[in-house]
């Protein structure tokens, strides 16, 4: 019952429009039009995420939530989809093609057309798009969850074959370390400073980087400092991040972190100022939940191999998991995202789109 030549259609005007991060009022205000003429009653909140409802037609059947945020990442002005022969869809690679989460979005809009027009049996069907999730789902992070009834959802934003499903995702930390010396000429007085990317790179050699366990990773990414080549450097900063499949495991880490640069510019006879910011919490899913044995089963009606895993990105299904609702990410045919090499395929597309509709109507 899924049109695949209406699933393209939409997905390449949706990807036509400019929707970086912080600038998604346009497809915003296109998506709410669309779910008001299929029927459901919406919401657009203070942060600009669009909620909707559409009521169920059968008893007994419990509601579920939907999502797909509207954002894309730079580059992302200009996008222009080609459909190539083989099904293939890229972007003109000046810009990423913008299937995540676009792809995402033409899916769920499909599905509750082919309903519609079908009149098939459903429950409460609750969608949520929301804005800026690429910059660690901000906009989630202020939705009121209230509004929400269901306690099962599937957020369409994973990457890879579709049937693939995220149970466990991490949490997200990053930490910015100042630290200060003192700055003197390094050619007359050198030994009146306290070089600061010393200190800092005294710290940096006793950091592992990448993965420190199979569940954690830190990395340093931003290094800045000093004013002049003949001086001592005064200040400099880095910036970093944590990833971990534990919680408590990341928080460790920053304590970690923060302990070396402060011992550092101890012994130097400098100081630090460390900053950390929680961006989103791990969660994991059961593998029996009932959120995830419903995927199984709408995949094996679609034809697709489910393959349930844990995923080192974070998505607004964090947010979801901690607001109390058993959610899980699904693939839903993007490929190289975050790249100007980003695809899908109509084909992919279309069986996705077919797994999301035995999971509403099942």
């Amino acid at each position: 019952m899924i049109n695949k030549d209406r699933l393209i259609h939409e997905f390449m005007h949706l990807v036509s429009f400019d929707a970086e991060s912080g600038h998604e009022k346009e497809i915003c205000l296109y998506l709410q039009n669309k779910l008001t003429k299929l029927g459901l009653e919406t919401k657009v909140d203070e942060t600009g995420n669009l909620y909707g409802i559409l009521p169920g037609n059968t008893a007994g059947r419990e509601p579920i939530l939907l999502s797909a945020h509207m954002d894309t990442v730079k580059p992302g002005i200009g996008k222009k989809a080609i459909l190539h022969d083989n099904g293939t869809i890229t972007s003109d690679q000046s810009t990423v093609l913008g299937a995540d989460d676009a792809v995402g979005l033409a899916e769920i809009l499909e599905v509750l057309t082919v309903i519609k027009e079908s009149s098939l049996p459903h429950g409460d069907i609750e969608i949520l798009f929301p804005v800026a999730e690429e910059i660690f789902s901000k906009g989630c992070q202020t939705f009121d969850f209230s509004m929400i009834k269901s306690r099962m959802a599937y957020t369409l934003d994973m990457s890879g074959p579709v049937g693939g499903v995220a149970i466990a995702a991490p949490s997200i930390i990053s930490f910015s370390v100042r630290v200060h010396g003192k700055s003197s000429h390094a050619g007359f007085a050198p030994q009146d400073g306290i070089h600061a990317i010393s200190i800092a790179a005294e710290a940096l050699s006793q950091m592992r980087m990448g993965y420190v366990e199979d569940d954690t990773s830190v990395n340093v990414g931003t290094i800045c400092g000093g004013t002049g080549k003949n001086i001592v450097p005064e200040q400099t900063e880095l910036t970093g991040e944590i990833r971990s499949m534990d919680h408590e495991k990341a928080q460790r880490y920053v304590q970690k972190i923060r302990e070396l640069f402060e011992n550092s510019a101890k012994k130097a006879g400098g100081s630090i100022s460390f900053t950390c910011e929680e961006h989103i919490r791990s969660y994991r899913i059961p593998k029996d939940a009932p959120v995830v044995k419903a995927y199984r089963e709408a995949c094996k009606k679609a034809g697709a191999t489910p393959d349930p895993r844990e995923t080192f990105g974070g998505s607004d299904n964090n947010r979801f998991v901690e607001h109390g609702i058993s959610g899980v990410v699904i693939s839903c045919a993007m490929n190289r995202v975050h790249t100007v090499y980003e695809y899908t395929h109509t084909d992919e597309m279309k069986k996705a789109a077919k797994i999301l509709l035995y999971l509403i109507t099942a």
